[in-house]
């Protein structure tokens, strides 16, 4: 019987692909000790667009299920499909796969939780950062002007790819990884966080991307609405801290940047340069009171006292819904309009433009 290029016959090709049909997992299990074996780039790509059927980052609900039950039943060379796990052994399942997997507690797997759970080739699980996330959104932004070398507010490919090689180059890992290997994890990760399809990373999907330990403003927001009576001069003093990173005295430069993106998250998840620089202008103009560009420790006071009120009145239940009395979330609430207002007025004027009549 013939044998093709990659060794196999047709009639072994033709198994090998009802079986990936009946169970996707199953093809990445070591025949002899059904071990999952360690997946290349483009294989972990390969599963998570598998069971993140509707592309929105997450795998959630019966794509969950979906997932639980081929990852188990894949275990059995000889087992047609995942309908051997029953609804009891699911929930189960679930559970336990959940607390041990799901670090945000959110009900769903995102593609850095999936990343822990499946063995991918050691290089590659590098970049993910799991065990050294960044100390503050200050030194993620120092981070971003670094790569985002032609100062267009994106990450392109040639710049990620750039950064994962200085990534590898921390780790002592470069010279294991080829340029065409650099390539292939360039644009898997592309794939991954690139959310829009723009083949490009705006400032929330690189923030994906590159993590950090936590945002500093949520610890503020949820402190008073968590039992305590009040900010202290104590709670003031170590969040202006961990901003003013060069101890001057003043918030500024990648360390402003770093808190307008806390704060932006705050009430927007998705966004980019532009958005920044927008919400920016709109809360300067309304806490800026030296004008000096610059938030100093009075000014930062005030932010934290209306995020902490909000925090108390309002309990974030939303997620985006600000305090209607709240001087901060009404320069929030005009920042993000203008925002709206200007991405439409950039439209139309495309629209006019080109002649079309697109309507949004």
């Amino acid at each position: 019987m013939a044998v093709g290029p990659d060794g196999l016959t047709d009639y072994q090709r033709k198994m090998n692909s009802q079986e990936k049909c009946n169970n996707f997992m199953r093809q990445f299990r070591d025949d002899e000790s059904r071990e999952l074996k360690k997946l290349t780039a483009n294989q972990f790509m390969e599963v998570w667009s598998h069971y993140d059927a509707d592309g929105n980052g997450y795998i959630e609900g019966s794509e969950l299920d979906g997932f639980l039950k081929e990852f188990v039943s894949s275990v059995n060379a000889n087992d047609s499909g995942p309908e051997s796990v029953s609804d009891a052994m699911l929930v189960e399942l679930k559970e336990c796969f959940m607390e041990a997997y799901d670090d945000n507690q959110d009900g769903k797997i995102e593609i850095r939780e999936l990343a822990q759970l499946l063995p991918m080739e050691e290089n590659f699980l590098l970049l993910f950062r799991f065990d050294n996330p960044l100390e503050s959104s200050v030194e993620f932004m120092k981070i971003w002007k670094q790569y985002d070398a032609d100062h267009n507010g994106f990450i392109d490919s040639n710049e990620l790819k750039n950064f994962l090689r200085d990534l590898l180059k921390e780790a002592k890992k470069d010279h294991d990884v080829s340029e065409d290997k650099l390539i292939e994890y360039t644009d898997t990760m592309l794939q991954v966080f690139d959310q829009n399809k723009d083949g490009k990373l705006q400032l929330s999907e690189m923030a994906k991307l590159l993590p950090v330990k936590e945002n500093f403003l949520c610890r503020s927001v949820f402190k008073v609405s968590q039992g305590a009576s009040k900010l202290t001069k104590e709670d003031i003093e170590r969040v202006f801290a961990l901003y003013d990173r060069d101890n001057n005295g003043t918030i500024e430069n990648e360390e402003l940047n770093g808190f307008l993106k806390d704060l932006l998250e705050l009430v927007k998840k998705d966004y980019d340069a532009l958005d920044l620089q927008e919400f920016q202008d709109a809360i300067m103009r309304g806490c800026d009171f030296n004008k000096d560009g610059k938030i100093n420790k009075k000014e930062l006071t005030m932010i934290l006292l209306a995020l902490a009120k909000h925090g108390a009145d309002d309990d974030m239940q939303s997620g985006m819904g600000m305090a209607a009395n709240n001087p901060l979330a009404e320069i929030a609430t005009m920042g993000m309009k203008a925002l709206k207002l200007q991405k439409l007025r950039v439209r139309h004027f495309v629209n006019r433009t080109l002649g079309t009549n697109t309507t949004s």
